[in-house]
């Protein structure tokens, strides 16, 4: 799996591509997911 500090990594790196209020979106979302776990 991926720890939590890495997804937050990725996500970050991703945003430079895909633009940060994308990132944004996807940050809220692995919160919930990584509050599940």
């Amino acid at each position: 799996g991926v720890t939590q500090k890495e997804m937050a990594a990725i996500i970050t790196h991703v945003a430079f591509y895909c633009g940060w209020p994308k990132a944004w979106a996807v940050f809220r979302l692995a919160k919930e997911v990584y509050e599940e776990a």
